[in-house]
């Protein structure tokens, strides 16, 4: 029995990318339905990728964004009791990184609503910082509250709005306090704020340093608060202000450093377990060419036969992996950006206190985009390599025999 022999002259190379192209089109075109459920489930996992990853990078930011509105940047604390510090002030001033500072003196304390008429007593902790009225530079609260921040006077104070749903006490209510030291004080308040972020304003309160002092009896301060132009520079700056002084700095990032990893790790998390459905429909296109390499045995011999050679052939089949990842790609990406552009829109409302912050917005990191896309086309044609190598392997004498 002869045999059939592969001849030793190839298809020309000038044509091989368009034959390689033609071919490939030609197969997609007969499984269109096939093909239209395998982008679809690429771009269901890009959609949820995308998504998800903006919701979580949108939680991060409105987390850090409301914890910083009654946060200081930085708070520098003095070892030692004391006055306010003239060095240190100068200090502050000189360093062009500083764009606002106030001395603090900080106390812990139970504050309670008395009962009246139709209204039971309200009782709940709190921590209560007495500052001066540059406080209001410090802090990022809107307009309205500042204002209140700036202008508070003798035994006034500021609740914090969860605070002040929690005892009961609003704008022009008298509420008393009993602070760390057993001493007890009553206060007016003068009005309320809203960070977004429950545990601060079910937690915190304002009231002027004097009133403080007069309530601790004494003259001491804590030490000072600093809003940065760059907060991300708080440990720096806090380095070099304390060097040659005896203050304790303390950066945002030390206070919430434990919540700033644990969103970290989330957005890995949840990263992980939705690109599993990006996995999952890469082997929709590996069952598919599969299928194809199948019916399309012959067609392959011959082709080996003429002098088609093995990169031919792998390359065709790879374009048709290609096709449909980007696809795919393509569709996700605008469903994503589609979906992150709604909820940008018309942010969604969560339970603050479940969740610390009362909504949630979205925010777009190209890079995660760039990523998730470079991630999802590598996958994409390494699922195609597997049945493109397998129909370069196959020996045009064996099947045409």
């Amino acid at each position: 029995m002869s045999r059939v022999r592969t001849p030793s002259t190839h298809i020309a190379s000038p044509d091989t990318s368009a034959l390689a192209w033609s071919l490939a089109r030609a197969h997609l075109s007969r499984r269109r339905t096939q093909n239209v459920l395998t982008i679809g489930g690429i771009a269901v996992g890009v959609m949820a990728l995308i998504a998800a990853l903006s919701l979580t990078n949108g939680f991060t930011r409105a987390l850090v964004d409301a914890t910083l509105r009654a946060s200081p940047h930085l708070s520098l604390s003095a070892f030692s009791p004391g006055g306010r510090d003239p060095e240190m002030e100068r200090a502050i001033e000189a360093d062009p990184r500083v764009v606002a500072f106030t001395p603090f003196l900080a106390d812990k304390g139970l504050i309670t609503r008395p009962a009246g008429l139709g209204n039971r007593a309200g009782v709940d902790f709190a921590t209560l910082f007495g500052v001066t009225p540059t406080a209001a530079q410090v802090l990022q609260l809107p307009p309205g509250e500042s204002e209140i921040l700036a202008n508070l006077g003798p035994d006034e104070i500021m609740l914090g709005s969860a605070l002040a749903r929690s005892i009961g006490g609003f704008t022009g209510d008298e509420v008393r306090l009993l602070n760390s030291t057993q001493r007890r004080g009553s206060f007016r308040v003068k009005g309320l704020f809203t960070t977004g972020n429950y545990l601060i304003d079910s937690a915190y309160a304002f009231t002027s340093l004097g009133t403080l002092q007069k309530l601790q009896a004494t003259t001491n301060i804590s030490g000072y608060q600093l809003r940065l132009k760059d907060p991300n520079l708080a440990p720096t700056v806090g380095t070099d202000l304390t060097r040659p002084r005896v203050y304790s700095p303390l950066p945002w990032q030390s206070i919430y450093g434990t919540l700033l990893d644990q969103l970290a790790l989330q957005k890995k998390v949840i990263g992980f377990v939705v690109f599993l459905i990006v996995i999952v429909a890469a082997f929709g296109i590996a069952n598919v060419l599969t299928l194809a390499v199948f019916e399309k045995t012959q067609e392959i011999a011959i082709l080996r036969a003429i002098g088609a050679t093995r990169g031919l052939i792998t390359r065709i089949f790879l374009l048709e992996g290609l096709v449909l990842g980007i696809g795919g790609l393509l569709v996700g990406n605008l469903l994503g950006l589609g979906i992150s552009a709604y909820f940008t829109l018309r942010p969604f409302q969560i339970p603050g206190d479940l969740y610390f912050i009362t909504s949630l917005p979205v925010e777009v990191r190209w890079t995660d985009v760039l990523g998730v896309n470079a991630v999802g086309l590598v996958t994409t044609l390494l699922a195609a390599l597997i049945p493109a190598r397998r129909a370069a392997n196959i020996e045009p004498a064996r099947i045409i025999r």
